[in-house]
């Protein structure tokens, strides 16, 4: 008797629980076993009208507290890869302006320049100022005077040149 006793609450509150929770059973749609016959015409002879039914097909009921057709089972198709490369490049940088540490330096007109991906230009400006081994520099470049030799490196003309930091 004392385990009935101690089971009464157990199942008391599942119980409770369940009529809280709102189940209810899972309503089917009748199965139909053969051929139907049309329903019977209605006294005054009027037919129906023959259309889509009030009642909405088998899987398209909307649960209860939703509003709309279900939620489709299937997935969207994936993009596949891109047909083509881009028509132009997706990082434009401009092919005249570098950045370096001046690995020759002075007065002028020549210094040397080492960009970060270690490529080494000759560079020839008269003007351009006083920049001494290591300072980092940005630079506009112009095609190389023939007249000039600055040393080692890819020759070019200074346009521009402006210390970094």
């Amino acid at each position: 008797m004392r385990a009935t006793r101690s089971l009464l609450p157990v199942v008391a509150a599942l119980a409770l629980a369940t009529a809280a929770s709102g189940c209810q059973g899972v309503e089917e749609e009748p199965t139909v076993s053969g051929p139907q016959s049309p329903a019977p015409t209605p006294p005054g002879g009027t037919e129906p009208p023959a259309g889509p039914t009030a009642t909405p097909p088998a899987g398209s009921v909307a649960p209860s507290g939703r509003t709309g057709p279900s939620l489709s089972p299937t997935r969207p198709p994936t993009p596949g890869p891109p047909t083509a490369l881009p028509s132009r490049p997706t990082d434009l940088r401009r092919v005249n302006a570098l950045a370096g540490r001046i690995t020759r330096g002075g007065d002028g007109p020549c210094y040397g320049l080492v960009t970060d991906d270690g490529r080494e230009y000759a560079l020839h400006g008269v003007g351009k100022g006083s920049f001494a081994t290591g300072t980092w520099v940005q630079v506009t470049i112009g095609p190389a005077d023939p007249a000039a030799d600055c040393g080692s490196g890819t020759p070019a003309t200074l346009v521009k040149i402006a210390p970094i930091g």
